[in-house]
Formats: structure tokens, sequence, C-alpha cells
């Protein structure tokens, strides 16, 4: 590239980095089951409002709830970003990072996301493996840590049935066979069904959970761009979760209109499947707000013609006012930006009040909002089997004064002794939080 060239991406990068607009409203206000939806404000140049990713000085560590403590589960992990816990206590967390996508990166806006996102720590190569964590004397901190799975292709969720261990990679759903207690599978993997992937993955993460019977498997697929910017024909088969047949293979479209759907859960008291959606960026610091929401089978949640319900993006073409028609308003609104990724529900878990009813979400941070939301875990407490009242703060202190991040909270689960484990991709460790002694 020609250095004149270069030196003027470089300095678009950080004027992108300094302009934008800001918030007027609080993080509270777009939390909640009737979030407040400002009108659009959409700006020539998007705000970019990254936390740099500079790790934990040696000794710090988040700030935990009042009643609980925090200590580390496990560290000098490489980009920790998912957690899965196995029958017998062992705990699985996915290395990985976002896979080679070259068609994601064309373009100078492109070229200057890319820049800027490796600041937040996103920039790292891929590991492409899963690690298997074991704390057989059960003191909160894993003393026997193995390679449990390798060379995979940016792998994220994991869910076991029986004795198959499945992992949704960022293109296909793997199948392991796994024997209880062993540290380590050499066995080849098969593919039970691909998913959207490609030199274009914008959304490249791939979640998966089992039914309660076990016969259909879940699986997240996000979107392929922000708004359809890529062309709706980019979008087949993104942007929802879903149904996959256990023993064929045969896949539906279980839910649709979800930009980037993570975390997914069953609700232990109406046993339905919730999932943690990030919403769309660009439309200003207070819109939309990420949101968590029960999901219906044959649902349409809005994206990309609408969000929170029917409120129309106006950018996105063509219109589609059938779908927006039918768009469904999700329960319970997250904050504007914060990346909610981590959920799970409290079900097992040994924290004490007002943690024993409710979800836990893993708040990864924004990037498209002045002031920052996110970095932190958040509970909402669940009544009934719906979201009632206030997100309380789990663990926070994940800026530090200077608004540069030590870590960036992801995946969250509750481990086989009632602690909360929640993995950090920029701190790499896995924290544990457990009730106060």
């Amino acid at each position: 590239m020609h250095k004149t060239r270069l030196a003027l991406l470089i300095m678009l990068a950080g004027t992108l980095a300094a302009c934008g607009e800001s918030s007027t409203l609080k993080v509270s206000d777009g939390t909640g089951p009737s979030p407040r939806l400002p009108e659009p404000n959409k700006t020539l140049i998007p705000t970019v409002n990254i936390a740099p990713a500079i790790g934990w000085p040696d000794g710090a560590k988040p700030t935990a709830a009042p009643g609980t403590q925090v200590a580390a589960f496990a560290e000098g992990l490489d980009h920790p970003r998912w957690l899965y816990v196995l029958p017998n206590g062992d705990v699985l967390v996915a290395e990985t990072n976002a896979p080679p996508k070259p068609d994601d990166a064309k373009g100078i806006r492109g070229w200057v996301m890319e820049k800027v996102m490796g600041r937040a720590g996103a920039g790292v190569p891929s590991p492409n493996r899963i690690t298997l964590l074991r704390d057989a004397d059960h003191d909160g901190v894993a003393e026997t840590r193995t390679v449990f799975l390798e060379n995979l292709n940016s792998p994220f969720g994991m869910t076991l049935v029986g004795n198959d261990l499945y992992v949704a990679d960022s293109d296909k759903l793997l199948r392991f066979p796994y024997q209880p207690g062993e540290t380590a599978i050499k066995a080849q993997g098969s593919k039970v069904v691909d998913l959207p992937g490609g030199p274009l993955n914008h959304h490249w993460t791939k979640n998966v959970v089992a039914s309660k019977d076990g016969s259909k498997l879940y699986v997240s697929v996000g979107s392929n761009s922000n708004v359809g910017e890529n062309g709706l024909e980019a979008e087949q088969g993104r942007a929802a979760i879903w149904e996959v047949d256990r023993a064929s293979g045969q896949h539906r479209i279980f839910a649709s209109g979800l930009r980037n759907p993570n975390g997914m859960a069953w609700e232990p008291q109406s046993g339905k499947l919730w999932t943690a959606v990030n919403e769309r960026d660009e439309i200003g610091s207070d819109l939309v707000p990420d949101y968590i929401t029960s999901v219906k089978d044959g649902g349409f949640y809005g994206w990309p013609f609408s969000y929170y319900g029917q409120h129309v993006d106006v950018r996105v073409t063509p219109q589609n006012p059938d779908l927006v028609a039918k768009a469904i308003a999700p329960d319970y609104a997250v904050g504007p930006h914060t990346a909610s990724l981590g959920l799970t529900f409290a079900e097992g878990s040994k924290l004490p009040a007002p943690f024993s009813n409710g979800a836990f979400i893993g708040q990864h941070g924004s990037w498209n909002r002045k002031p920052h939301s996110g970095y932190k875990v958040i509970f909402v407490p669940f009544d009934a089997g719906q979201p009632k009242g206030q997100p309380v703060d789990v663990l926070t202190g994940f800026l530090d004064k200077d608004e540069k991040a030590m870590g960036r909270p992801v995946g969250v689960v509750i481990d086989q002794q009632g602690g909360l484990l929640v993995a950090d991709d920029v701190g790499n460790k896995v924290w544990r939080v457990s009730a106060a002694k």
C-alpha cells in the first residue's frame, strides 16, 4: 500500500475513534420491559468509542456484588470466550477468536473497523481449541488443564447429549465421541450440518444447546452485516436460531429476525428457550438496546427491517412492511450497545439473594456508544418465568480509571459447586463468583 494512502487511512481511523455523538439517556433508560427508544441519530461518522484492551495488572480483579466474592478459577488462557460444564464437573472453555474473513474487511470502512476493533483485543489469531479445566479438590481453582480438542475453526458453543459432544465451529456443527472423565478427545469429529460461514462471516460466533429430551439441537447464527448493507442474499439462514434434528442433521429456521443471538438457555420454570441478542449499531448511542427474550417457534423479531418490535429502520432497502407487521417485541432490554453475549439461569446457583431466581448476563461492552456501556456481568431477577424488576450488578470494575479494558466478560455458566464462572477474553482468565465467606 502506498505510504501516503496508509497514512491517510491511519489518520481516518484516529478520526473515527474521536468523533461521533454522545448519549443523552442513561443505560437504565434503555433497560427493562419497556425501554425508552429515542429518535434515531444517524451521523456522517459513526460513534467509535473503544475501550483499549490492556489486561489485568498483577493482583487486580473485578469488583463482586455485596455478599459475594470473586477469584480466578483459571489464568493464562488464550482468548477464552465460552464455557460449558460437563456432568462430572469438568469445565470446557473455548479459546477462540474470529476466523479469517477477508471480505468483511474490504473497503476503507472495513479496514478502519478492523483496526479499531483490534484495539479492543479482538485482533489476535484464534487458538482454535477447547481446553478442559478440572477442580478436583473443589477449592474454586482449576488445578488441571489439558487440551481437550484442537485444530477447530473458531469454536464457540458446546453441548453434551449422552456420549455425544457437539461443538459449533464458525462454519459447521460437529459431533465428537465423549467418555466421562477423559481429559482429551483424539477422535475426529463428524459433521452434523454446515452453518453459514465463508469469506464474509460478519458475526461468526455460533452457539448450540440441546432440547431437554436431547432430540433437537438449537444453533444460533448471527447476521452477516449491521443492517443488511451487504445485501439480503448474504443473509440466507442468518440472524436466526436453527432447530437441528440430532439424528438426521435436518434443520429448519426456528426463529428469525435476531441480529446476533449468542447466549441461549432454557428458563427453568417455564421451560422456554431464551436468548441474548446484540442489536444494530450506528443510529445513536441510545439505540438500539440489546435484549434477552423468550423465543417463539416461528417468531420473527424484526431484523433488519425493524427494531424492538415494529420500529422501522429506514436504512434498509428494500423495506418489508409485511414482515414488520409480524415483528415481535423482545421481553427485556439490557441496555444499548452493551454487547450482551453470555446468558445462563440461576438454577443450581448457591449465590445469596438477590441472585437466586433469574438470569446472569455477560456484557462484553460497547464500541458504538459514548459513554461506554456494558463491561460487566448483570443479573436480571425473574418471577414465574418472566423478568421482574431492574438488573443487579454482579461483577463490575472491568474498566480502569482511564476507561481502558482490563477485562471483557463473555460466557457465563453455573459450575457444579454452585458458583458462577465468567470467561474474560481480554484478561485471559475465567473468574469464579461465589458466596462471601
